[in-house]
């Protein structure tokens, strides 16, 4: 009013805008623009403001002169903000026209938009570089600024927009907004990706760039309500066409399609599901193919295992057992991680349907973990007793063996000595013999007699020996039964025989009375060292079998003490030896011409020194047997040592690696992903380990070689030590699992490891026992502790019980704890997001066609879709139409697929 030209208003930053303008962004006010950019830039930008202006009934001509007074710009503003500005000034100085467009570019700045260098003065005044400026800026702000594709900035995500939706055509590759839209092929393609009825990109022609470029223009501007805002000569003619330019006529087309964005987001979202429904399917399939294999494998083991028919020989046995060995050694092992795969296979794929609201997998009927497990453990049961029959078998054959021999060996002395003596017997030799010679024959028989009661012990050994082969089961008893008998009864004809021989020559021993005493004597004396000379070869070459030093040392003293007896014995032989000569000597005294046979007796002075100098040659024998027995046993109990050094310290590592892996499940020690590296690590040394329990079973295989069936050393037997390796290997197989279900439940639920580590944290202060779980009571306290009401919510309080409890155990373990409260701070896709999704495909009908879904989805996704939906039933329905809302349902258990 007053007439005084107010103060310049300059809108000036130091710093550029971070979010609308990059440093080539920024207009330089000491360069020019390029002629050509500046000729676009006009064209463009002025078509864009008439495409807003003309709602309110208005335009502009030239876009330097028609924003100087501010009015038409604060309109613009109005139009594309839906907002009001300040009421105008009206005059017509240049101070009201300076005001106005303050005014315009302050709400430019109230929407959070840096301005750089842009004044008033400048658009007052008609600079065409500053009042393009200002409206790119505008531009930025209210056209570009919301598109962002995947968290990107709003240039990115346009450019990442044009590249996805361009990608499937030929001779396109949008990498800027300059030349990679020279040819006018990228823009075709946009149109084409959405209104494929408005142009036939396949006529179209990388030469003709003009050519292209006017039908994209023309068909926007038709069909798409897209203003044409380029010239097709100005961009083929330009070495690099005006960047500006090019991004503010796209961003028309991603405006223009928003709604097919739409359909898109909502096409991604069903693919998601129909992915995760299609790999929980194939985890399934892979489930029942894996369970279905295990329990064969275990129903054909174990009628071989049941099978306790033993084999008649000792190598036919030790086959079985080297079988056995190859059993667990060879075949087992590779099931035992089947197993152990199988139930973390079937843990994963809970926690995944789980994570994804979708109900819980139920093995066909017999196929469950439980089933699984108990056929494992009637495995295990019948496996069990196997070992233990196979090694009571060996030494049952063992003895078998050596009894067989022994009983050959006796049989053979007895039948040697038995030979021809029922003959002897028969003779009725004192029928014509003198008085000398029947008195001979008469001492020759009591000393027969007393040698028939010294074999009476071993007829009776043999017929011992023959009875516990019999008991034994001794494959060729029929043999050993028939020689037995064969035995005892030549053994009473012997007895009947002699009986009667003694008779007849009782009857004519009166007739007779002259004896020789001195040959009695010696055959009295003769006979019996005669016996015990054969007594002690026999024992001297007796067969033995120990399993210890003990045992060993035990026949070396017996040795020592019959060793002890030989000099008695050498006395005995000398005073035997000394009646025959005592005979000689009187039979040369008193001129006796003897017939050099002693008359009662078969043994001669040479038989008695011949069967003394063989006892005196197997003594050292025996010695040598002996000691070589020893050194045996003492290399036996060398492996019993050393197998039980291996096993005392394996044992206790194996016992030591279970409690730190239990403590690691528990503990809280950083991220899940230090954890898992911790585990792994363990999992490496356990491995790693493996060289040792090979060796002990090597070690176990020379003891077993060596017929070693115990050890004092040690309380850990071969099967402790696989048992215990196997639940390590399970346990740390199982913690690694269920440390990657909790990363995810991490991931899938969005949580954080802080969450994750407080979660830990307040599960391990009430873990009173420090056994990974809490009694209902404790879970009660954490669940208070943590800012749940439940001092008198007993309803409440039952309702999570059966949630983290659902089998009623009475314990809460820490992944239920884990899965209670991901669920409790996390979201997941519903069935209603999913119907949802499948109705801005179906155009908002309540069906959903063939062709929609093989438009709208992935062929893998389409196709699955196609297969498993129903057919829709209800008014006018197409044929073909099909029921997503029954589909989607069925996806989260709410029916059946």
């Amino acid at each position: 009013a007053s007439g005084s030209t107010p103060p310049p208003h300059r809108h000036l930053a130091p710093v550029e805008s971070e979010t609308y303008m990059t440093q080539e962004e920024d207009w330089d006010r000491d360069l020019l623009l390029d002629p050509a950019w500046e000729k676009q830039q006009r064209k463009t930008f002025t078509a864009w403001c008439n495409s807003h202006l003309r709602k309110a009934g208005t335009q502009i001509e030239n876009i330097e002169e028609d924003f100087r007074n501010g009015l038409k710009l604060m309109l613009l503003l109005e139009v594309i903000s839906g907002e009001r500005l300040p009421k105008p000034d009206k005059g017509k100085m240049r101070f009201h026209k300076i005001a106005n467009v303050n005014k315009a570019l302050d709400f430019i700045c109230s929407k959070g938009v840096k301005l750089v260098s842009i004044g008033a003065e400048e658009i007052v005044d008609g600079n065409v570089k500053m009042t393009l400026g200002m409206i790119w800026t505008i531009i930025l702000r209210f056209a570009i600024q919301d598109i962002s594709v995947e968290e990107t900035s709003a240039k990115e995500g346009l450019l990442l927009w044009c590249q996805r939706k361009t990608a499937p055509y030929r001779n396109v590759n949008v990498q800027n907004f300059h030349i990679s839209w020279k040819d006018g092929l990228a823009l075709c393609a946009l149109i084409h990706r959405h209104r494929p009825d408005l142009i036939d990109y396949s006529k179209l022609r990388k030469d003709d760039p003009i050519g292209n470029l006017n039908t994209a223009f023309d068909v926007a501007e038709k069909f798409l309500d897209i203003p044409k805002m380029l010239d097709a000569e100005d961009i083929v003619n330009t070495p690099k066409p005006d960047e500006k330019a090019i991004m503010t006529y796209v961003s028309c087309f991603y405006h223009a399609f928003a709604g097919a964005e739409q359909a898109e987001t909502a096409a991604n979202r069903i693919c998601k599901v129909l992915a995760v429904n299609q790999e929980n399917e194939k985890l399934m399939e892979e489930y029942e193919k894996l369970a279905s294999e295990l329990l064969e494998w275990i129903r054909r083991t174990i009628p071989w295992l049941e099978n306790r028919v033993a084999e008649q020989t000792m190598r036919a046995m030790q086959q079985k057992l080297e079988d056995f060995r190859d059993y667990r050694r060879i075949h087992k092992p590779p099931r035992v991680q089947e197993k152990c795969q199988l139930e973390i296979n079937f843990n994963t794929l809970q926690t995944k349907l789980r994570l994804s609201n979708r109900p819980a997998f139920m093995p066909s009927e017999g196929k469950m973990v439980s089933d699984i497990a108990n056929a494992w453990k009637g495995l295990e049961q019948v496996e069990k007793g196997y070992e233990e029959w196979l090694l009571t078998e060996i030494r049952r054959l063992e003895r078998l063996d050596h009894l067989a021999e022994k009983f050959k060996q006796k049989c053979a002395m007895h039948e040697s000595w038995t030979g021809g003596k029922e003959d002897l017997l028969s003779q009725k030799d004192y029928e014509s013999a003198s008085l000398m010679e029947i008195r001979a024959l008469m001492r020759k028989h009591e000393a027969f007699e007393s040698d028939l009661a010294a074999h009476q012990d071993r007829v009776e050994q043999i017929a011992a020996i023959a009875q516990e082969l019999n008991e034994l089961d001794y494959h060729d008893a029929a043999t050993v039964n028939a020689r037995c008998q064969g035995i005892c009864d030549q053994w009473d004809n012997l007895g009947t025989l002699t009986q009667k021989r003694r008779d007849s020559l009782e009857r004519v021993e009166k007739l007779w009375e002259t004896i020789d005493q001195l040959y009695l004597e010696f055959a009295k004396r003769a006979a019996p060292f005669n016996n015990w000379m054969d007594g002690a070869m026999e024992d001297l070459q007796d067969m033995f079998i120990v399993h210890s030093i003990e045992e060993i040392q035990s026949l070396i003293t017996a040795h020592d003490q019959f060793k002890a007896t030989l000099p008695e014995a050498d006395k005995e032989r000398m005073a035997t030896l000394g009646i025959h000569n005592e005979i000689l000597k009187i039979a040369q005294t008193y001129g006796i011409k003897l017939s050099g046979i002693n008359p009662y007796t078969n043994l001669s002075p040479q038989d008695i020194s011949t069967k003394w100098d063989t006892v005196k040659h197997l003594v050292p024998l025996r010695d040598q047997m002996l000691q070589e027995e020893v050194a045996r046993q003492q290399a036996n109990e060398r492996l019993r040592r050393q197998f039980a050094a291996q096993a005392n310290i394996i044992g206790p590592w194996i016992q030591t690696k279970m409690e730190e892996i239990s403590h690691v499940s528990v503990d809280i020690a950083g991220s899940l992903e230090e954890q898992m590296n911790s585990l792994k690590q363990y999992e490496q040394n356990i491995i790693n380990y493996k060289s040792n329990i090979d060796k002990l079973e090597g070690d176990h295989q020379l003891s077993q070689e060596s017929l070693i069936f115990d050890n004092k050393h040690t309380n850990y037997t071969m099967e402790h030590i696989r048992v215990g390796w196997e639940q390590l290997l399970t346990t740390i197989a199982r913690t690694i699992n269920e440390v990657e279900n909790q990363i995810l439940t991490r991931d899938a639920k969005g949580i954080s490891q802080e969450q994750l580590n407080e979660f830990r944290a307040s599960f391990n202060h009430f873990d009173r026992k420090r056994n990974g779980m809490m009694d209902p009571d404790d879970f009660r306290a954490c669940l208070i502790s943590m800012g749940y009401d439940l001092v008198s919510g007993e309803v409440e309080f039952a309702r999570i019980m059966t949630l983290v409890d659902p089998n009623n155990t009475g314990v809460v373990t820490f992944q239920a704890f884990i899965d209670f409260m991901t669920r409790e701070t996390a979201e997941t896709d519903t069935a209603e997001q999913v119907m949802a999704s499948f109705k801005i495909l179906a155009s908002d009908k309540s069906y959903i066609t063939v062709e929609e879904l093989r438009r709208e989805l992935p062929p893998e996704q389409a196709e699955y879709c196609i297969s498993r939906m129903t057919r829709y039933i209800g008014p006018e329905s197409p044929p073909g139409a099909l029921d997503y809302i029954s589909f989607s349902s069925a996806l989260y258990g709410e029916s059946d697929l």
